[in-house]
């Protein structure tokens, strides 16, 4: 264990400029899947990481398997008078806003919640970011479904209009609109270093999936559980099309773009995409199909037409990521195919063992970015 810490701090000792080293960083949503990732990451690379989460609401989780010493504050993000005593008692430099109401079947069920969290919750995080001086810059994440999904065979593209037929999909293409607010009233490129020091960007990633993913009604999630108790998982759209990413992807550019906004450069106070490559999508059932032939006895059945047209789900679903690449000179490391076998191996070993295969993920993971030649990692 001391041999691969000790590798794992030289080789992170250089990535995004060794910006985040000792930098004080606020996640919300930290015991979630990305956030519990995004601080493992923090955490290896020098930062003081401080949460803001409320507790998982599954019986497994990620977070207690990283060993990670961060404060963290157990609370509800639309409880604003003790968002900010925190924010002005931690005093971040950075805040990546990840804590939301993330699925859209339980935006169904409820919408009045899904649209308090996601909407009003992010407005309470703004307005703690700009009563606290040491805040220089915000990244607020949302998400693909942000966009009015026309069903196009082409990617959204951060110019496209913000939309939602789900209450999911609507209250994050709300949270983008506050967002744009937001920066144009308090946080604008154009007054920065004059009138306020505060950077505010937004991004928007695919179907993010890795270790650690315990959430309800996701399809990796659901297929490790039914395998691990021996039932039968329902496929609701085995044809749909999703942009399939491992987690470190669009971590890795949201890192990038914190760098930049830390580093006071207003020109990237913008949205950004962070998806997969167009040659690497694949289908929902292409994806249990995978997950059939690595975990016995998985069973996968489709549901009855009635269940299948409960709710509304895009069929059609991509990203245009040219703008993270061309101006963050961004890219994805991992495709689809060393995506599955990382996120298969993953699980494999926590259920023979307990344990989380996080830290070698991020390691390979590094290791081959820097093989590619990725300018984060110079």
């Amino acid at each position: 264990m001391g041999n691969r810490k000790g590798k794992m701090e030289s080789m992170v000792n250089s990535l995004f400029n060794n910006i985040y080293k000792d930098k004080r960083v606020l996640i919300t949503g930290i015991f979630g899947f990305k956030g519990s990732w995004l601080a493992f990451w923090l955490a290896q690379m020098g930062a003081r990481v401080y949460g803001y989460s409320l507790r998982p609401d599954t019986e497994l989780s990620h977070y207690p398997l990283l060993d990670l010493t961060a404060e963290v504050t157990e609370a509800d993000i639309r409880d604003d008078q003790h968002l900010l005593q925190v924010f002005q008692n931690v005093q971040p430099e950075i805040v990546f806003h990840l804590a939301a109401q993330p699925l859209v079947r339980l935006s169904y069920k409820n919408p009045v919640e899904t649209f308090d969290v996601n909407v009003m919750g992010t407005l309470k995080v703004f307005e703690a970011c700009r009563h606290t001086p040491s805040v220089r810059a915000i990244v607020n994440v949302t998400s693909d479904k942000c966009y009015q999904n026309r069903e196009w065979y082409w990617g959204y593209r951060e110019t496209d209009a913000m939309g939602g037929h789900d209450p999911y999909s609507a209250s994050k293409g709300c949270a983008e609109l506050l967002t744009a607010s937001y920066r144009n009233s308090y946080f604008a490129p154009g007054r920065f270093g004059t009138e306020h020091h505060t950077l505010l960007a937004s991004v928007r990633a695919g179907n993010v999936i890795g270790g650690g993913d315990w959430a309800l009604d996701r399809l990796i999630p659901d297929l490790v559980k039914a395998s691990m108790n021996r039932t039968a998982v329902s496929i609701r759209y085995p044809r749909s099309i999703r942009p399939w990413q491992h987690v470190l992807d669009p971590l890795s550019g949201y890192l990038c773009l914190g760098q930049r906004l830390l580093e006071g450069n207003p020109a990237f106070a913008e949205d950004f995409n962070f998806g997969p490559s167009a040659d690497t999508i694949v289908t929902v059932g292409e994806i249990a199909e995978y997950f059939k032939e690595n975990f016995a006895g998985l069973q996968v059945s489709l549901p009855s037409p009635v269940d299948a047209a409960n709710v509304h789900e895009a069929v059609n679903l991509r990203l245009d990521c040219s703008k993270a690449k061309y101006k963050l000179d961004w890219a994805p490391v991992w495709n689809v195919s060393k995506t599955l076998e990382r996120t298969v191996k993953w699980y494999q070993l926590f259920i023979a063992t307990g344990k989380a295969n996080t830290a070698e993920d991020l390691e390979t993971y590094i290791n081959t970015a820097k093989q590619q030649g990725l300018p984060w990692t110079a």
